[in-house]
């Protein structure tokens, strides 16, 4: 049987019907990779991470907002169990996922920001073995974590967003549960073809999902399966 941050899926499902919380001690990461809309997808579905949110972090800018984001940079804070999922397997990702040698203004930047020492030994480790690959310079910079200001509740999961009648199955109405729903991660990543159908339908039932609304995220992870990153 598949496992998911250490418990199983019979134990899962003694939980409340909906998973929208899971109960496990996390750490966080910090990344910003361009728009974030992309990589609050990628990561919401990674075995591991159990929330996300998206938001302005890396400048001085007190209280940023979409359209006044100061010398911000978009960014997204994941919460992560690590006995689950590794801090080295997240930056493989954000390595792996957008282009580090592009060069863009402050508020699509490339950013690594550590919250301890070993993450920012790690995330300077990575940067080296991506500077050994690539011929163009690398613009990501590795800073610590500062304070991360949230994004508007309209940018929270924005791809589940454009589905309301999912997101009324699953009793989600507002930003906050957006933000702190581990369900909402998940499907925020498969309504876009994250994760793949054979993930999707190994952890549907500790989704909590009912059958009509399960067949209704598989039509779409099956649709979009494949494609790549997109805002």
């Amino acid at each position: 049987m598949m496992m998911f941050y250490n418990i199983s899926c019979t134990t899962l499902q003694k939980m409340p019907t909906l998973l929208h919380d899971v109960d496990v001690p996390t750490k966080k990461a910090t990344f910003a990779m361009g728009c974030f809309w992309a990589p609050d997808s990628l990561f919401g579905v990674r075995n591991g991470v159990i929330r996300t949110r998206v938001g302005f972090a890396g400048g001085t800018t007190e209280n940023p907002t979409y359209h006044s984001i100061g010398d911000h940079t978009e960014a997204i804070e994941i919460d992560f169990d690590p006995s689950a999922v590794s801090y080295s397997e997240l930056l493989h990702m954000f390595w792996k996922n957008h282009d580090s040698t592009a060069k863009t203004s402050k508020q699509y930047t490339s950013l690594i920001m550590y919250h301890d020492q070993e993450q920012k030994e790690l995330a300077e480790k990575t940067l080296k073995e991506e500077e050994k690959k690539k011929s163009t310079y690398i613009v990501t910079k590795i800073l610590p974590a500062t304070k991360f200001y949230d994004a508007e509740d309209y940018h929270q999961k924005y791809r589940l967003q454009q589905h309301p009648s999912l997101m009324k199955a699953v009793g989600i109405v507002h930003g906050d549960e957006l933000k702190r729903s581990h369900l909402a991660a998940r499907l925020n990543g498969y309504v876009v073809g994250r994760g793949g159908v054979s993930q999707f339908d190994a952890e549907v039932s500790c989704l909590g999902l009912d059958e009509k609304t399960a067949d209704y995220v598989r039509k779409l992870v099956v649709k979009y399966e494949g494609q790549g990153l997109f805002c």
